[in-house]
């Protein structure tokens, strides 16, 4: 990263590292596959990976719509314009990898992979570490003591 204050990443890391890990479940459910729940766990199961999914999609459109009336762009390898703090900005700083996460883990609860659970786990790590720990750099360096005021009030995650 060579000026923060132009942007976090040279590379959009979070999709690419939610894509990786759903790849790789699917890969390793293919290769070694791991034991899953019975019924009727796993018919409640599916029903929570599908409302995770739909929050998924509610938290995407909700915070790009918010980045969008702030002005700023969406995409995590460019500089911010304007820090967003409202709509789903006001409960995580990260509504968009929030998603990110769901998403993945709504897809192992649907399809009964167990894989998806632990590469959920590891893709949110993750993209902490190369996108959110950069971007929150980022963010300071734009913004200041606005920024800190507001990553006080609002958590990383949820």
């Amino acid at each position: 990263m060579n000026d923060v204050t132009t942007r976090p990443n040279s590379l959009p890391w979070p999709p690419i590292i939610y894509l990786a890990a759903i790849a790789v479940s699917v890969l390793l459910n293919v290769f070694y596959p791991l034991p899953w729940f019975g019924q009727p766990l796993s018919s409640i199961l599916v029903v929570l990976g599908w409302l995770m999914i739909v929050a998924c999609v509610a938290l995407n459109i909700s915070a790009i719509r918010a980045m969008r009336r702030a002005g700023t762009t969406v995409r995590p390898d460019r500089g911010t314009d304007h820090l967003v703090m409202d709509g789903p900005f006001s409960i995580t700083r990260n509504p968009l990898y929030v998603a990110g996460t769901l998403l993945v883990l709504g897809i192992g609860l649907v399809s009964g992979i167990a894989w998806f659970l632990l590469l959920a786990i590891l893709a949110a790590f993750t993209v902490q570490k190369l996108a959110i720990e950069r971007e929150e750099r980022h963010l300071h360096a734009r913004f200041g003591e606005t920024y800190l005021d507001y990553a006080r009030r609002v958590r990383r995650w949820i």
